[in-house]
Parts: C-alpha cells; sequence; structure tokens
C-alpha cells in the first residue's frame, strides 16, 4: 500500500499539463478539482486524474488484474481496501505513448458508463 505523498502546487500542475494535452480534443470531457488533486470527468464520471504525484485511471473491474502488470502501475488503495477498478501509475512510467494507452482503457470503461444525472 503506498502512502499519500503531498506535493507541489507546480508538479500537481505539471502532471495535469499532462493529462490535458493527452485529453486534447476529447468531447464531454471536464475538470474538477477533487481529493486534493484534479479529476478529469467524462459524462461527469470520474475518467482519470492527479493525486499523491501520480496518475489515477479508472479502468474498470474487469481490467483491473490485467491493468495493475502494467508498467508502473499498482492498484489505489484508501484505507486498507483496495479500490478495484482504480490504478495509481507513476508518471515516470508514463511517455505520451503510455498515457494514451492509459486514457484509451479508462474511455473503454467510463465511456461505457450512463451520464451522472446533476443534483
Amino acid at each position: 500500500m503506498s502512502k499519500w505523498k503531498k506535493i507541489s502546487p507546480a508538479e500537481k500542475l505539471k502532471l495535469a499539463e499532462r493529462l490535458r494535452g493527452a485529453l486534447k480534443g476529447r468531447r464531454r470531457v471536464d475538470e474538477k478539482r477533487m481529493f486534493g488533486g484534479i479529476c478529469f470527468l467524462l459524462k461527469d464520471n470520474m475518467l482519470c486524474g492527479t493525486g499523491s504525484g501520480k496518475f489515477m485511471f479508472r479502468v474498470g473491474k474487469e481490467a483491473h488484474a490485467v491493468a495493475v502488470k502494467r508498467r508502473g502501475a499498482k492498484p489505489m488503495v484508501m484505507r486498507g481496501r483496495t479500490m478495484e477498478g482504480f490504478i495509481w501509475v507513476d508518471p515516470a512510467a508514463c511517455d505520451a505513448r503510455a498515457l494514451k494507452s492509459w486514457i484509451a482503457l479508462a474511455v473503454n470503461y467510463v465511456g461505457k458508463l450512463p451520464p451522472k444525472k446533476k443534483r
């Protein structure tokens, strides 16, 4: 289980910029500050984001086992509980091509979810 690491605002911005660049041109993607980082939402469903100096991708439970075997990937663990379908990825192990691949994996899952209803 990885500990939550506090990172500087400049580092957070740098990671968010990488995601923004990789998501550029995608429709129905919004950005929202959440959990001390920045999340990107597809049809109001969490798609990916930044936190603790890492990228986070929502890949779904079915892709979880394969996703955690990829380079730089670790399961998301919160309060001792593995969050099936959510993956932390080390940015150092994620070049532009890998980043687009992670986003495609997340879009494959999140894109099939119904849009969230506004409260």
